[in-house]
């Protein structure tokens, strides 16, 4: 699995210098930032990945710059890491959509399945967004038309469904194939199916 770049925002320099070399020994690429503040203004400009913030900082605590990335537009997969870890502290951090929490020290283990499910919910969010865009190129019929394709349904029963003749339905789907860029019903359906996914 090809991982996502990780961003590491702790104001604890030996934290900072630990977890680039473990990661390094994974091949994970990771960049790092002691000043919370400095992560929130190149944020906007950085390739999307995943975050890994330290709870409490002086400045701004993880949670704060989880918030304010969000106002932001950054809404990457965030992970929590804390060496003063509460319930209170964890449930607010998962009430606020982080994906983990984790205590340090952190084990090594526990914090490779921690990117690795962090990085992949980033592709697939990457796929909606991907999808949603090609979706919205089609128009209100073709998503109709799209649709039935997607639920197995026969050029014959959209064109009864829709009262359309069956060559106006071939014609939807040609100009869908040629839109979404496939002529596959299994593809149809995918991209039916996570173009119109929250």
């Amino acid at each position: 699995m090809t991982m996502a770049p990780v961003y590491l925002v702790d104001d604890d320099e030996g934290v900072r210098s630990a977890l680039s070399l473990l990661l390094g020994t994974y091949g994970i690429r990771i960049e790092t930032f002691g000043d919370p503040t400095v992560f929130l203004a190149r944020a906007p400009k950085l390739k999307p990945g995943v975050l890994m913030l330290d709870l409490r900082m002086p400045a701004i605590t993880g949670l704060q710059l989880y918030e304010k990335l969000g106002a932001i537009g950054c809404d990457w997969p965030t992970i929590i890491c804390t060496g003063h870890g509460d319930v209170h502290a964890c449930r607010r951090a998962f009430k606020a959509g982080v994906v983990d929490f984790l205590t340090k020290p952190i084990d090594e283990q526990v914090l490779i399945e921690a990117l690795q499910q962090a990085s992949g919910a980033l592709d697939a969010r990457a796929e909606r967004a991907e999808a949603a865009q090609l979706v919205a190129q089609l128009t209100e019929r073709e998503r109709e038309v799209l649709d039935m394709v997607g639920r197995g349904w026969s050029t014959k029963e959209i064109a009864e469904a829709l009262q359309l003749s069956p060559r106006t339905v071939d014609t939807h789907r040609a100009n869908i194939a040629q839109k979404l860029g496939t002529t596959s019903v299994a593809e149809f359906a995918r991209l039916s199916l996570i173009g119109q996914a929250p």
